[in-house]
């Protein structure tokens, strides 16, 4: 590992003053911590591993190259993907933003089945009479933090950097961020806090290859990096959080951000064909609708989650899970009717040159969220999954013994699960997948003979559809 890159420093936050009176001198702070930073951080992109470092595939082109960046530096799959998540904060926000969330799962060679992290987005507690857009606990920080503190190798702290300096130096507009800005301009430019940030001087929303720059983002994601990832959560940025998302009738108060957490699960398995699969457990029921297609050639997985979540109405996480693995244990998938329109989503795979891989799934619930911004944070509120249904999160990972053979996920709102089991599909026998369903777009990572049978055969992929991209070895054939 690179000398530069520390092991984990504590993410408890350091703060001094009390209540109000740090949330007070965070908010005047929050534009102007950046300065001092200087070019301290300019070794990230440098990269120390030769050969072949890894893959990456993502929906966004300049979150998957930090991921690159990360892997060519000597940093791990959770490292990587810790980076490109944080990264998709500042490049999607439309789709992951730090206040959103969503479900990771990672392998790595000797473990049965890995393990998944989720982080689904949750709503306040209690309903606020004044939340006229509530919005949900920004878990996205949390939840990498966790699986990166589980499976990484360096400190987090570094793994903020990337994506403040694009938040700070400012970042193209790709593709996927331009139509999602195009498809809710109407109600971004209704807010002037939204509108300073996504919008342009002749008054409409940025458009591609516009630069957009998030100096408060930029702000907050500097205090995380010196202060933890606590501070969002129990610190002076929590405060200073709360008092934004509440100005924005988000609804959000200190006890939601203490209280909602993301749990470690079991993945849910499947072994057939002499490999091992996992896939994302409930509450990231697209798991469980990707099992069922990737098991019925890549069809079913909307109506499989239909009436599973008809009948899975109160329980606790961890019977979820139980229940789930009953269930494609006994191969008795039954169906209901459709589920109503989803929400947006985005997903990314990330494997190294040990074969570790991590595959997530991220979402704001909406398109923006709420459409409304935290404050000074500069943070995009998600919504509130109490007032539109979950999305569907789908993520998979397949290995033979101890010998890694492919992962793929998914976006696509209600054809996610079926787009990403075509895709597992399609990573496992090393070609790319015919994806026609609509909206689906899917992003994998294949070594097809196995990473031990010889990384140059490895190769990352990317729906073309899509605006994506995937960084890695060239396939031998299709």
């Amino acid at each position: 590992m690179a000398a530069r890159f520390n092991k984990h420093r504590s993410v408890l936050p350091r703060t001094g003053l009390p209540g109000r009176a740090r949330a007070a001198a965070l908010a005047l702070a929050l534009t102007s911590t950046l300065a001092a930073c200087g070019g301290a951080d300019d070794h990230v992109n440098q990269p120390v591993v030769s050969g072949f470092v890894g893959a990456v595939a993502a929906d966004e082109p300049r979150a998957a190259l930090v991921a690159r960046d990360i892997l060519a530096k000597g940093g791990n799959a959770a490292d990587a993907a810790a980076a490109l998540g944080l990264a998709l904060s500042v490049s999607l926000p439309s789709r992951a933003s730090l206040g959103g969330g969503g479900a990771c799962l990672a392998w790595r060679p000797g473990e049965p089945a890995g393990q998944a992290f989720v982080f689904v987005p949750q709503g306040a507690a209690q309903t606020n009479a004044q939340a006229d857009r509530p919005a949900s606990v920004p878990l996205l920080a949390r939840g990498l933090f966790l699986m990166q503190m589980r499976y990484g190798s360096v400190d987090f702290a570094d793994l903020i950097v990337p994506a403040r300096n694009l938040a700070s130096r400012g970042v193209p507009v790709g593709g996927l961020l331009a139509a999602d800005l195009a498809a809710v301009q109407s109600s971004l430019l209704a807010d002037d806090k939204a509108r300073a940030v996504f919008g342009n001087d002749s008054g409409h929303v940025l458009a591609a290859d516009d630069i957009l720059v998030q100096t408060r983002l930029a702000g907050a994601l500097e205090r995380m990096r010196i202060a933890g990832v606590g501070d969002l959560y129990t610190g002076a940025l929590a405060q200073t959080f709360i008092e934004g998302a509440q100005a924005a009738g988000g609804g959000l108060s200190s006890a939601d951000l203490r209280g909602d957490v993301p749990v470690a699960e079991p993945p849910l398995t499947v072994h057939a064909r002499g490999l091992d699969i996992s896939f994302l457990p409930p509450p990231a029921d697209g798991g469980v609708g990707m099992a069922a297609a990737y098991m019925a050639g890549g069809r079913g997985g909307e109506r499989v989650v239909a009436a599973w979540r008809a009948r899975q109405s109160g329980k606790g996480s961890a019977t979820m899970v139980a229940d789930a693995q009953a269930l494609l244990n006994s191969g008795s998938l039954s169906s209901g009717g459709a589920l109503p329109a989803l929400p947006a989503s985005t997903s990314f795979v990330v494997t190294d040159r040990q074969g570790q891989t991590v595959a997530c799934a991220l979402s704001m619930n909406n398109l923006f969220g709420t459409g409304r911004i935290a404050g000074s944070t500069g943070i995009v509120l998600g919504a509130s999954p109490a007032q539109r249904p979950l999305p569907l999160l789908a993520a998979g990972i397949v290995h033979q013994g101890t010998d890694f053979r492919a992962a793929a996920t998914a976006s696509g709102q209600n054809v996610a699960a079926d787009t990403a089991a075509i895709a597992l599909q399609a990573a496992v026998a090393g070609v790319r997948p015919q994806v026609t369903n609509g909206n689906g777009r899917a992003n994998f990572v294949s070594c097809p003979g196995g990473l031990s049978g010889g990384a140059g055969r490895c190769f990352g992929w990317t729906d073309p559809r899509g605006a994506g991209l995937a960084v890695g070895s060239t396939p031998v054939a299709h």
